[in-house]
Parts: C-alpha cells; sequence; structure tokens
C-alpha cells in the first residue's frame, strides 16, 4: 500500500530543491516549467516559502534560497556527529591517533566531531570547532579530491606539517551522502603515516557515509 503524501509539501520541497541547485535563481516562470504546474500553483508555494524565509526573492523577481534554510542547516552537525562517533571511536582505538569527522562550512573545512584514543602515552590535541581553509591538511584535500573526481573514489590523501609542526595526517572522504560534504581521518605526531593507516581510514568513512544513507 502507497503511504499517503501532501502533494503541497511535495511541491515546495522540490522548489527548495531546484532552487539550492543554482547560483542565480529561478523566475515563476521556470519553476512552472520545471514543476510542471501552472504559476497561480509556484506563486502560492513561493509565498508560503518566504514566510518563513526559507526563500527571498530579487529585485528582479528571481527565487533563491533564504537564510531559513541555514537555520535549519545547523542542526544536521549534532545528527552527523552522532551517527559518526561509533566509527571514529574505533579507529581512534585501532590506529592511536586522533580521529576526526571534517565537515565543508563555506569555504574552510570545520571539525565537528573528534574522538582520541584512550591507550596513547600521547596525541594530537584537536578539537571540535577547528577549522581551517579546505585546501590545507588531509581533511580539506580529501574533500577537494572528491569534488574533482565526484563518479570515482578517490581513495585518501595523506598530509604532513600542514596545520601544526611535527603532525601528519590522512583523511579519506565521505562518499554518496546526500547533501553532506566531508571526510573522516587521523592526525598524528609521526614522521610519517604507517601504511595501513590510510587503507583504514578508507574503510572509517564507508562506515560513516553507511550510516548517514
Amino acid at each position: 500500500m502507497t503511504a499517503e503524501t501532501s502533494q503541497t509539501l511535495d511541491r515546495g520541497l522540490r522548489v527548495l530543491k531546484l532552487l539550492a541547485d543554482t547560483d542565480h535563481g529561478l523566475t515563476v516562470t521556470e519553476l512552472s516549467l520545471k514543476l510542471g504546474v501552472n504559476r497561480t500553483v509556484v506563486y502560492r508555494l513561493l509565498a508560503t516559502l518566504e514566510q518563513h524565509a526559507l526563500i527571498r526573492r530579487d529585485l528582479g523577481g528571481r527565487a533563491r534560497v533564504g537564510l531559513g534554510v541555514l537555520r535549519l542547516g545547523r542542526q544536521v552537525h549534532p545528527l552527523v556527529r552522532e551517527a559518526a562517533m561509533p566509527a571514529l571511536r574505533s579507529l581512534a582505538e585501532d590506529i592511536g591517533a586522533t580521529a576526526h569527522l571534517t565537515l565543508v562550512d563555506g569555504a574552510d573545512a570545520l571539525a565537528v566531531a573528534v574522538v582520541e584514543p584512550t591507550w596513547t602515552d600521547y596525541h594530537v590535541a584537536y578539537r571540535a570547532g577547528f577549522r581551517h581553509s579546505l585546501d590545507r591538511g588531509a581533511a580539506g584535500k580529501a574533500i577537494l579530491a572528491a569534488r574533482q573526481h565526484p563518479m570515482a573514489d578517490p581513495g585518501y590523501i595523506l598530509t604532513h606539517g600542514e596545520l601544526e609542526a611535527g603532525a601528519c595526517g590522512a583523511a579519506a572522504p565521505l562518499m554518496g551522502v546526500t547533501g553532506v560534504e566531508g571526510s573522516v581521518g587521523v592526525v598524528m605526531l609521526a614522521d610519517g603515516v604507517p601504511e595501513r593507516v590510510g587503507p583504514r581510514v578508507v574503510d572509517a568513512a564507508r562506515e560513516v557515509a553507511e550510516a548517514l544513507r
């Protein structure tokens, strides 16, 4: 039996998805054609979404995603963090290094979850909330690698001394998770990353991606 659904809600969500996929916004006519409904329906959908700040209209009348979407997006981090924690704990304990989940935040890489190993004498202090540019560090470079090759498995990225002197890192991107762009990695104090760490990080990234699907 097919579950009952709301046609209006479905159309509203489709409007948001269409607007999220464009940088220049869409007109009422363009949305009407893409949705296959008349302009009156689109006007009503936009008016409702605008009341909740989920869309905005510029001076030319083009609709764009509104700031209200950002407020909803802030609630994503705790959900993603919770889903990732089992894989991060396993990774940190197995490798004996600080494990982290990093997500894209604007032009930065933002660590949203960090797990330190319990059995090591020392490890890198890495805190949730730490941010850096995407082009520095294994976490950010893994994300960029996934952007460059979205249909391929980019494997893992290794770096040394890019964010902290004497520290090296390994990270693998999250693949196949709609709406989430990020990576899973480890950071350690060492001259180089042991050979087994890269594949282990890839496995952890796949575990997190699976938990988020």
